[in-house]
């Protein structure tokens, strides 16, 4: 195969891609092609453009094509595909498809092939962010499960547990104890107060003078009211 089947080859590929090839000269040009790949949930960013020039050598198809990447000028950078650092790894991936066929005209083949590289390393990127997410939110529930449901208890935690709680219940007995007396004492003290002399001797909480004084003055009561 010479020029004239170089010829061929480009007029096919211009049918194929009548918008995405421009010349640059006899024997080099440029297709485009845009990625389709799905956008993460809440980026509405383009998807990226990736630009495959070919150059042809007198001896192509027998001898492989010059080839370079590159994207649009002024392109927005996309989150998982940057053509300037993926370009090696680009092209690496498409000289299994040059030995495959050398001899035969490949452009066709090697943009689809390079489009199918390009969208399975956006994908696998995806995927790579989406799981350490999910490993991220799957720690984050961990964490949140293992302080509803607390520590695991053991036999050494139990008796630590049962220990310090059978120490706060005689804690709480000893203080009702205590309160109790406290609040005897006090309903003792103000019974007192509304006792009789007699009332206080008969129990034994006053001396005899008390008594008398006592009952003298309940006499002198009765009195008033007898006049």
């Amino acid at each position: 195969m010479g020029r004239e089947e170089q010829k061929e080859e480009r007029e096919v590929l211009d049918s194929i891609f009548p918008d995405e090839i421009t010349d640059v000269s006899d024997t080099v040009y440029r297709i485009s092609q845009i990625l389709d790949v799905t956008n993460d949930d809440g980026d509405d960013s383009e998807p990226p453009t990736l630009i495959l020039q070919v150059e042809y050598p007198e001896a192509y198809p027998d001898e492989a094509p010059r080839l370079d990447i590159s994207a649009p000028p002024n392109a927005p950078k996309h989150r998982y595909f940057d053509v300037q650092e993926d370009k090696a790894r680009l092209l690496e991936a498409l000289e299994p498809t040059i030995e495959e066929n050398l001899g035969m005209a490949m452009v066709f083949t090697l943009v689809s092939t390079l489009k199918d590289s390009a969208e399975l390393l956006v994908s696998e990127r995806q995927k790579a962010v989406q799981a350490l997410q999910e490993v991220e939110a799957a720690k984050a529930e961990e964490e949140e499960n293992r302080k509803f449901h607390g520590t695991a208890v053991t036999i050494e935690s139990f008796v630590a547990w049962r220990d310090k709680f059978k120490k706060e219940m005689d804690d709480i007995e000893e203080r009702r104890r205590e309160d109790a007396l406290l609040d005897m004492k006090k309903a003792r003290v103000k019974e007192e107060t509304k006792l009789t002399g007699k009332q206080l001797w008969e129990r034994g909480l006053a001396g005899k003078g008390d008594e008398d004084e006592d009952e003298e003055s309940v006499d002198i009561e009765k009195l008033k009211i007898e006049a």
